[in-house]
């Protein structure tokens, strides 16, 4: 059967192809009427034998019990299945509510309410559903922990259990009736001088760091990407001053935008000099970061940035084709398969808008083979290379700097 379209008034009603899910649904609702008539069937012949004046006696009786009792144990089997096909289908009863563990703050959160008005006409919905993340389900004991807590009271000193928990993939996080930590002083300084003015220690929830002060921090190498990048002194000269034939200034390659750029995401890491530098040329970027043994998050806000707390496994939380600029380093190398990464470059292929830029900056390569397995991957998108440049560093270690620019695609 095809698809069938009515006109009503300016709308459209459709009639679709039945899904394989709802097709395996209506097998198994159909066995299990076969399979119950049958049983039926054969129960009340047994029973109308048992009536003749030969075999009425009561072991008869008993044989018509015990097919009427199989008979109600395979409807009850048939309904669970039913009911956990659906559950399966909706996708959203992943975590067993019913469990022991799970304690009531999460139970309450997870369950579905039904729509105020009833079943919504443009979508079908009739009730609110939560958002999880379907891997909270392999950490449900850490998740109970986070999810313990006093109603409308503060919320534990816990944020290094919630990344515990998106760091397992367990993302979003379910939303909680407590009020947030804060800091006793913010001290913070006024927009633009925000931008390369120290951060106060106080401004920062220092809990679950090793370090306890961005002195601390600066002479540190926390990442790749992040060697001494609490030291603002030292950031200043980044994408302004070119120390490598890798290193690209912003200038240029906000030359190659025609003008255009004005939204991006960055998600090379750091402490959100990138961001800044983009802001005096008055291009907002969102950093995407974790808090991963400094407060990354904190920090950049305090310099007047957006930070996004948010692992590169999470689908971008935004529509397709809305940043005008991508910037990515060595932090888009993910660990594990080859499948891994390409998921992450399609999805930053989707929010970067037609001809957009694509700066991959410094992508360190491990080895050949990595280098040439991410030329490929990129090769497959039609990007436009703009620039291209591989080249080594002081470390004598291969770094692939490159400005890509997206095609229009019909």
């Amino acid at each position: 059967m095809g698809s069938v379209s009515l006109k009503i008034g300016d709308g459209t009603a459709r009639f679709r192809r039945t899904s394989i899910c709802s097709s395996a649904v209506n097998l198994l609702m159909l066995f299990s009427v076969v399979t119950t008539n049958l049983f039926a069937l054969y129960a009340f012949s047994s029973h109308s034998q048992a009536n003749s004046p030969l075999l009425h006696n009561s072991n008869n009786i008993s044989l018509v019990s015990q097919h009427l009792s199989l008979i109600l144990r395979e409807i009850d089997s048939s309904q669970r299945k039913l009911a956990q096909m659906e559950k399966q289908m909706l996708g959203y009863e992943s975590i067993d509510i019913s469990r022991p563990n799970i304690v009531p703050e999460l139970k309450l959160f997870l369950q579905r309410h039904q729509l105020p008005l009833g079943k919504d006409s443009r979508t079908g919905i009739t009730e609110m559903v939560s958002s999880v993340g379907h891997s909270c389900e392999k950490s449900a004991d850490l998740l109970s922990q986070y999810m313990s807590y006093k109603v409308f009271d503060r919320c534990p000193d816990d944020w290094s259990l919630g990344q515990k928990l998106i760091l397992r993939a367990c993302e979003p996080l379910p939303r909680r009736r407590c009020l947030a930590k804060t800091v006793q002083k913010q001290d913070l300084s006024r927009w633009p001088d925000s931008l390369w003015r120290s951060v106060s220690n106080k401004s920062v929830n220092w809990s679950g760091l090793g370090c306890k002060s961005f002195d601390c921090l600066k002479g540190k190498k926390l990442s790749r990407e992040c060697v001494g990048c609490f030291d603002l002194g030292n950031e200043k000269d980044r994408f302004v001053k070119v120390k490598g034939k890798n290193d690209f200034l912003i200038d240029d390659v906000l030359g190659l935008g025609s003008g255009k750029i004005r939204i991006g995401f960055d998600i090379s890491g750091g402490s959100g000099t990138f961001a800044a530098r983009m802001a005096e040329k008055n291009v907002t970027i969102i950093t995407n970061t974790l808090n991963n043994g400094a407060p990354f998050s904190e920090f950049i806000a305090a310099r007047g940035l957006f930070p996004l707390f948010l692992s590169l496994d999470h689908r971008f939380p935004v529509l397709d084709n809305v940043f005008d600029l991508i910037h990515a380093s060595s932090g888009l190398d993910v660990e594990g398969k080859a499948e891994k990464l390409e998921f992450l470059m399609f999805d930053l292929d989707r929010v970067l808008k037609p001809g957009g830029l694509f700066w991959l900056d410094n992508f360190y390569c491990a080895n050949d083979e990595k280098k040439k397995d991410l030329t490929r991957l990129i090769e497959r998108f039609g990007y436009k290379k703009l620039k291209w440049v591989i080249g080594e560093k002081a470390d004598a270690q291969v770094y692939l700097s490159a400005v890509l620019q997206k095609p229009v695609r019909a």
